[in-house]
């Protein structure tokens, strides 16, 4: 079984804290750890460790502080395809606070925005050697390469769709199953009141590529003749722009609750397992690395129940652990691989 994971790698500092310092305010960490990360990155490292074999296609270069994000690929058994191999400009940074008492974090970011990836004459051929491809859009050159070498071979493709980027326009046609926050908002789709074109039809498989010229004006939500929609209505708007715009199947997850699917013909939801979570850094990024993983086993088209299922029990164990990579070693994994 092979994954593709194609999208940003930074280099993770998480420093866990009893409480967020104010304005100029300091305040002691009780622990730190460097790590890989960014939403592709961690989708790879958590495919790899549900027994995939992973190449992430990403840009790190050869800055001193890429060489943190090698080797800890390396270490997770990762490989990378490098879009910037000659680059001397520093990866992305993220610092990752966690606080002690309830795991929840925050994040202080850069993205790859000024990093030039170029797609690696590798791709192509990786991605027809897959049993699934996940993008995150941040580098979109090379999320459409991607996309389209996907198509090209019929390789399911899982959208990690974190907030909205331009591209993702572009990669909604071809997505087999896009996955998102309740805080996901694509253009013209903010919070309720909000009109949602009526007849929305979401583009075929047999014109997917011509599709994608389509898809911002299905995804931006037109308003006229549509009706409103309340704020309890809010995820069906969001699921009904998405599917508009091309996408097969949509996820959205709401942290410990239900989480809720719709595809062309049902719509469903899933309990989250109820867990004490210590560290909810990376727990998305899990969660997509696995329904990866269950397209990989299932490419005609998982059950999207037994696919998300399978989701939020990895996303369940990642959360019950603190820091970047403990819950690697985990006991419960080898028993969901």
């Amino acid at each position: 079984m092979r994954v593709v994971c194609v999208g940003l790698a930074t280099v993770d500092v998480v420093q866990r804290v009893d409480r967020l310092p104010g304005a100029d305010e300091k305040t002691q960490s009780s622990s730190l750890e460097c790590a890989a990360g960014g939403p592709a990155t961690n989708a790879a490292v958590t495919a790899s460790a549900l027994g995939a074999r992973v190449t992430l296609v990403s840009a790190v270069g050869r800055h001193p502080l890429a060489q943190l994000i090698r080797a800890d690929l390396a270490a997770c058994r990762v490989t990378l395809l490098d879009a910037a191999p000659g680059s001397d400009v520093p990866p992305p940074v993220s610092t990752v606070a966690v606080l002690a008492g309830t795991g929840e974090r925050s994040v202080i970011s850069r993205n790859a925005d000024g990093i030039d990836a170029a797609v690696p004459p590798g791709l192509a051929e990786a991605v027809r050697r897959a049993d699934a491809v996940l993008v995150d859009g941040h580098h979109p050159a090379l999320a459409v390469a991607t996309v389209r070498a996907a198509a090209r071979w019929g390789r399911p493709v899982v959208l990690d769709a974190g907030s909205w980027r331009p591209v993702f326009a572009e990669l909604l046609p071809y997505a087999n199953l896009v996955a998102c926050s309740a805080a996901f908002r694509p253009p013209g789709c903010a919070d309720p009141p909000r009109i949602v074109a009526p007849g929305a039809d979401r583009a075929g498989a047999a014109d997917r590529a011509g599709a994608a010229d389509r898809a911002g004006a299905a995804v931006s939500g037109a308003n006229r003749g549509g009706t409103a929609v309340s704020g309890a209505d809010r995820d069906e708007a969001v699921a009904a722009a998405l599917r508009a715009a091309g996408a097969r199947q949509v996820a959205i997850t709401h942290g410990p609750a239900p989480v809720r699917w719709w595809s062309a013909d049902a719509a469903g939801t899933v309990d989250v397992p109820r867990v004490a979570a210590v560290d909810t850094a990376g727990a998305g990024d899990a969660f997509h690395g696995a329904l990866a993983v269950a397209l990989a086993r299932s490419p005609a088209g998982p059950d999207p129940t037994a696919a998300l299922r399978y989701a939020v029990t990895v996303a369940g164990i990642r959360v019950a652990h603190a820091g970047p990579r403990r819950w690697l070693a985990d006991p419960r994994l080898p028993a969901v691989r």
